[in-house]
């Protein structure tokens, strides 16, 4: 990986720790980054000429695998009208169209440029529409890098063991109040606590940022119905669930209906793209109907809506690609267990539709604090080896994997076999 090195040397120069996302710098695994050139289907080629069977396909977005006909169809297409106008576009009233089509319980949908902005207006509106300035979030479940959302977060803070973000007041973060995931009681709590102060509780209606953890039996139902009683509005991220778990998304797999959702990665295509989405009641407080500020230049831009739409519809003419994804998902999770039972080593692997973690520890992980305890060390040794064999792994043990429609059984039973390999090392 001589010119990766050659690379990620120049990077540090220039680009604060070499990289432009901090999971991406290796930091909870050890070693320097890959440096990727190109990708197709479920593969990546790196700069000195590896290729590697992808299990983050983009953190989640190549849904389709990568460089799908229909998708760079549509960009190119795009490309030679023009890349951005500054002005609306069909392309996105019909992704908007598409959207609360495929979605339940939304009726109007507002596109932004990323997940945390997605997340971030999504906060405000949920202030603005109940009066009230305190959120709700749980610990280990990423939102973004907003400021009221980095207390107790999970993704790249967790892996680098950030416990309290400079640059965060006391009076935002004052405002951010965590709950235990899958704890009701821990929630109940917090509203006994701060009466009629509570805008908003917001989730990863299953988690992806402490590796997959999914919701337990009603947590989510529950959820709904205490939120209802407290007045507060339940704000689903699907940044990472949307459109990967169903065509609807965690609401329709769970059937509960938030009050707002987020999304980003999938309706994009692997550009960048974000979007929050309610009822009509809600969304028309936003400017310029309502009076919550909220804009962007490259807000719905055409190259982004032309990808997007390309794999959502895609998606919506082809559902039977979700009961693949959860064949090949289970295929994989199956065999990583039975690897590691043969061996005696012990690993809880989460999974949910096309998303799907492994912790090694014989105990549930259910939870922030449970994923914590599971045996990091052999995480990052299992990183390595299987980077060495050709399977590009989240380098970290608090991601989630993505499954691709692209990964063929021949990729899984490789996987599998590496898996058990690593595993006879004793590591």
């Amino acid at each position: 990986m001589e010119k990766s090195l050659q690379l990620f040397n120049r990077a540090s120069h220039s680009i604060p720790g070499g990289v432009n996302s901090p999971v991406r710098a290796f930091k909870g695994v050890g070693g320097t980054p890959v440096f990727m050139e190109s990708a197709k289907g479920a593969y990546l080629f790196d700069v000195d000429g590896n290729r590697y069977i992808d299990y983050i396909n983009s953190w989640g977005p190549m849904i389709l695998g990568h460089a799908h006909p229909a998708v760079t169809d549509a960009v190119y297409e795009q490309l030679l009208k023009s890349s951005s106008f500054g002005a609306p576009t069909e392309l996105e009233v019909d992704m908007a169209d598409l959207i609360v089509k495929m979605v339940p319980n939304i009726d109007m949908i507002r596109m932004v440029n990323s997940g945390t902005e997605a997340c971030m207006s999504a906060l405000r509106l949920a202030r603005a529409y109940t009066g009230k300035n305190k959120i709700i979030k749980f610990d280990g479940c990423y939102h973004g890098h907003a400021d009221s959302f980095l207390i107790k977060s999970g993704s790249g803070v967790a892996t680098l063991q950030i416990q309290h973000v400079p640059g965060v007041t006391q009076t935002t973060a004052s405002d951010t109040l965590t709950a235990n995931y899958n704890d009701l009681e821990s929630v109940k709590k917090i509203f006994t606590e701060h009466p009629n102060q509570i805008a908003a509780v917001f989730i990863e209606p299953v988690a992806g940022n402490m590796g997959c953890v999914p919701p337990i039996h009603n947590f989510l139902q529950q959820l709904r119905a205490l939120c209802t009683k407290e007045n507060a509005l339940l704000v689903f991220d699907e940044v990472m669930t949307g459109f990967r778990l169903a065509p609807g998304g965690a609401q329709e797999l769970y059937n509960v209906k938030a009050d707002l959702l987020t999304f980003g990665k999938i309706i994009g295509g692997g550009l960048p793209v974000g979007a929050y989405a309610g009822s009509k009641e809600i969304m028309e407080k936003i400017a310029p109907v309502g009076n919550v500020y909220q804009a962007g230049t490259l807000s719905g831009n055409p190259l982004a809506m032309a990808a997007g739409l390309a794999v959502l519809a895609t998606l919506h003419e082809n559902p039977a690609i979700y009961s693949s994804l959860e064949t090949k998902t289970k295929q994989l999770g199956d065999g990583l267990t039975r690897v590691c039972k043969e061996q005696g080593v012990p690993v809880t692997i989460n999974r949910v539709g096309s998303m799907l973690s492994v912790h090694f520890t014989d105990k549930p992980v259910i939870d922030f604090a449970s994923a914590q305890a599971a045996d990091v060390d052999r995480f990052k040794k299992y990183f390595h080896f299987m980077l060495r064999a050709g399977v590009y792994l989240a380098p970290s043990a608090f991601e989630s994997w993505f499954i691709c429609e692209s990964l063929s059984a021949s990729d899984i039973e490789y996987t599998i076999s590496k898996t058990s390999e690593f595993l006879k090392t004793r590591a």
